[in-house]
């Protein structure tokens, strides 16, 4: 997020001292990718720090500003309780909303959301968001357990493995209908794949740990499991979301639980890594 200071030639929808929010990848919008809401696999975009600036700075170049930029309404641009809860939308709000929606979510349904991150977190708020009637969430942190209840989940289970899966089948009377994999793991994909429910689906969001899975494909099969996955096109769901967080429906700062400045990055990278942040926020 920030504000901007010039606008390039061919920008069209942006002027100076528009306050703006990103995605975490940027896209041209005008692609046959983007036009599908896919825009994390547009073709002529990328993600912030792989070749080009990274968003961690005092100032950066925002590439395909048009279709990448969102504009924050004027009427809450110096509103910081508005700001903070839009902050979250730019990744792992977007990302819980996709995990969500696209496990089929809708109201009245039970959810399952495996890991308890920042995503796993979200992931819970937007099942709540969408409707949903039971939410259980799998997880081993107390802290971060508490935000979960906060967000909206009905019950906690803390094993894993089979242990886990037994669980779950035996609190839902043999699965959920929606499971949100949020970690990436193949322990916890394992996990997804035993706990949903015959012709329900899972959603993968997390990002993966290694190149190889080993899937259960005959439980897949067997039991008609939608399998879907992938990174979250968060330009696509922002307006959405965004819509919320102004108008106080939608809230997800919790997650961010440690503030630095831009000399703390390192330590605040070091703190996620060591289970004592979920999410880190950067102010300058």
């Amino acid at each position: 997020m920030g504000i901007v200071e010039a606008v390039g030639s061919e920008v069209r929808t942006l002027k100076k001292g528009d306050r703006v929010l990103a995605p975490f990848a940027f896209s041209d919008g005008t692609c046959e990718f983007c036009h599908r809401g896919i825009q994390t696999a547009c073709i002529h975009g990328g993600f912030w720090g792989a070749t080009n600036d990274g968003g961690q700075a005092e100032a950066i170049r925002a590439p395909l500003a048009d279709g990448t930029l969102v504009v924050i309404p004027k009427d809450v641009e110096n509103d910081d309780d508005i700001l903070t809860a839009i902050l979250p939308l730019t990744n792992v709000m977007s990302t819980g909303h996709h995990a969500a929606s696209k496990a089929g979510v809708r109201r009245g349904s039970t959810v399952t959301v495996v890991g308890d991150g920042a995503v796993g977190l979200c992931g819970v708020l937007a099942a709540k968001r969408l409707g949903a009637e039971r939410i259980i969430i799998l997880g081993r942190h107390e802290s971060r357990l508490e935000i979960a209840r906060r967000f909206g989940a009905t019950d906690i289970v803390s094993s894993r493995g089979e242990e886990a899966i037994a669980a779950v089948q035996e609190m839902t009377g043999g699965g959920a209908e929606s499971v949100l994999e949020c970690v990436g793991s193949e322990s916890s994909m394992a996990t997804a794949i035993g706990i949903a429910r015959p012709g329900g689906a899972i959603k993968y969001v997390g990002v993966p740990h290694s190149s190889g899975h080993n899937f259960n494909l005959g439980r897949l099969f067997m039991n008609n499991i939608t399998l879907r996955g992938g990174a979250a096109p968060a330009r696509a769901y922002i307006p959405e979301l965004l819509a919320d967080a102004v108008a106080g429906k939608l809230n997800a700062f919790a997650v961010l639980d440690l503030t630095v400045n831009l000399d703390g990055v390192l330590s605040g990278y070091a703190a996620m890594d060591g289970r004592e942040a979920i999410k880190v926020m950067v102010r300058p």
